[in-house]
């Protein structure tokens, strides 16, 4: 029997929720705790910017009158706005099989676990196996699209990154539960009102929330169970209930410090 840890995590600001993942990715990588399957909120809202995402893209002063908060991401990808969804991460060894090969192949795994637990869900998605990526230049995640993304006729509903580290590997992805998609695009800087405004008709037909996909809302703990539960018949897995190891929370104190909450980090390019 295979055994990960299952860490189901209150809300968290923006800066915070990356500490912790950032700490797990060290625990994991020392080879002090198990594999980790994380689902987790963010509070309040916050724009997650790539790794090498500029942070000429973000609308600073808008950010400020919405209340929400910017934190830079140690994935790669496009921008996105955390609020009404359930994020998952998972970390696990480098030597792990389900992150064996490129980033593209681990990408197809993971998929295959989040596709039956949506499906559990009642809802038909499906993993692309390629996406045309054509001349996207846009700020936004779920405007772009990438290999095995998760969608909806046609349209995006879970954005996933990753990163690789000498001894382990974080992938994190975005589930968009409900609200407007489109409230991003509040948070990014345009040359014009019209330029966002086609902006805001772009990511509205190019993605899609999960309650607009099944037609219902559903709370944020079904769908945590149903995801966890789409791990575990996916990939033969016994889920370990548990919480962030002592020395991992020290460790989450120090990035939050030092890293995620820190403007060098965040308006580092």
């Amino acid at each position: 029997m295979r055994q990960w840890r299952l860490i189901c995590d209150t809300p968290l600001s923006g800066a915070h929720n990356m500490a912790v993942d950032e700490a797990i990715l060290s625990a994991v990588t020392a080879g002090e705790v198990l594999p980790t399957l994380r689902l987790y909120q963010w509070h309040p809202p916050c724009l997650s910017l790539g790794y090498a995402q500029k942070s000429s893209d973000v609308d600073f002063a808008r950010v400020e009158i919405n209340g929400w908060q910017v934190v830079r991401r140690p994935t790669g990808g496009r921008a996105i706005l955390h609020t009404d969804e359930l994020t998952y991460s998972v970390v696990l060894p480098s030597d792990h099989p389900l992150v064996a090969g490129d980033v593209v192949e681990s990408y197809r795994r993971i998929s295959q676990a989040l596709v039956a637990g949506l499906n559990l869900l009642g809802l038909h998605s499906e993993a692309d196996k390629r996406a045309e990526r054509g001349n996207f230049s846009g700020a936004v995640c779920f405007e772009t699209p990438s290999h095995y993304e998760i969608t909806v006729s046609g349209r995006k509903l879970v954005g996933s990154a990753q990163v690789r580290r000498k001894g382990s590997v974080l992938q994190h992805g975005s589930l968009p539960l409900h609200g407007d998609l489109t409230r991003i695009c509040d948070a990014l800087y345009y040359p014009s009102e019209s330029s966002r405004a086609q902006a805001k008709a772009q990511v509205h037909s190019r993605a899609i929330t999960l309650a607009e996909a099944i037609g219902q809302s559903l709370d944020w703990q079904t769908v945590a169970d149903a995801l966890t539960q789409g791990f575990s018949q996916t990939f033969d897995l016994e889920f370990v209930p548990a919480t962030l190891s002592e020395l991992e929370s020290e460790r989450a104190l120090h990035y939050l410090t030092d890293v995620y909450a820190n403007d060098i980090w965040t308006l580092r390019r």
